[in-house]
């Protein structure tokens, strides 16, 4: 997976603008978010990005985050951390089929 993609910026721009495509999010640990949403929003290269029943895990590249700081902070404030502090971001994505949903784990560090 490219950690600096269109398609994942895409994703989250559009999640961040239209919340109501979020079936659910959930805070597990302190320092990660983890959304749902269906499978129906239009994901470039999805299968690429979002495996059917697998788990795909990469660090965002440093000009990635650098680049998207103010996008990455507003996913940063869902955590229980509080103000912004990080500096590596990791990115888990998968297809739930039978859910019939994407996952998209952000984990700050």
């Amino acid at each position: 997976m490219a950690s600096n993609s269109d398609s994942l910026y895409n994703v989250l721009t559009k999640l961040q603008h239209h919340p109501e495509l979020v079936i659910t999010s959930v805070v597990q640990y302190q320092n990660t978010v983890t959304l749902f949403f269906k499978d129906s929003v239009p994901v470039a290269d999805a299968s690429h990005y979002f495996p059917n029943g697998h788990l795909i895990v990469n660090r965002l590249s440093a000009d990635f985050v650098a680049k998207n700081g103010a996008l990455l902070d507003d996913y940063y404030l869902m955590t229980a951390q509080g103000h912004p502090g990080y500096h590596d971001v990791w990115v888990t994505t998968s297809h739930l089929v039978s859910n019939q949903a994407y996952m998209l784990e952000l984990s700050y560090e």
